[in-house]
């Protein structure tokens, strides 16, 4: 390999199910596997990195890949479903901001939303009248960090057979 072929870096894509599943590659969000049932490609150096995909719905899923200069090197994954608490659920979802569209999901406002530092989905999946995390009552952390929203760090107390709406409001 030349010394030219090294410095060119490579890529990798996650395949499999559930498509909406977080990739983080060496410990940091890249973005979700796939969009619109569409791989992702998310470029990376040369070497070997720590891959983990999480959705809420399934148990974490972690391998290691090697990649090589200018080559895209293909993660297959097939996510266990986690057990689900029982009921009752309170309902957690965003509000006001921009309404999801084809348009704010392809231009990029797929930030993660974490509470008490577990991936749970995406800004724009809970901002509709709706949809929502269906979640056991109790006061959780809510962490986001958003390009278009800023970020939100808050605690968030869901009371049983309740919405609990989080307000947006746009940066600009």
């Amino acid at each position: 390999m030349t010394a030219f072929a090294a410095d060119k870096p490579g890529a990798i894509k996650a395949v499999g199910k559930p498509g909406r599943a977080g990739v983080w590659i060496d410990g940091k969000y890249v973005g979700p596997a796939s969009r619109f049932t569409v791989t992702e490609k998310y470029t990376v150096e040369p070497g070997e990195h720590e891959i983990t995909l999480r959705d809420p719905r399934y148990e974490d899923f972690s391998t290691k890949v090697t990649v090589q200069a200018g080559k895209t090197a293909k993660v297959k994954f097939s996510m266990k479903p986690a057990q689900l608490a029982p009921p009752p659920y309170g309902r957690l979802r965003f509000g006001g901001g921009e309404p999801e569209s084809f348009i704010s999901v392809t231009a990029g406002d797929v930030s993660p939303v974490y509470l008490n530092d577990r991936f749970y989905g995406y800004v724009d999946e809970l901002n509709n009248a709706g949809g929502g995390l269906l979640l056991p009552p109790g006061t959780y952390r809510l962490k986001v960090e958003s390009p278009i929203y800023g970020t939100i760090s808050q605690d968030v107390t869901l009371e049983a057979n309740k919405v609990t709406v989080v307000p947006l409001r746009s940066k600009k």
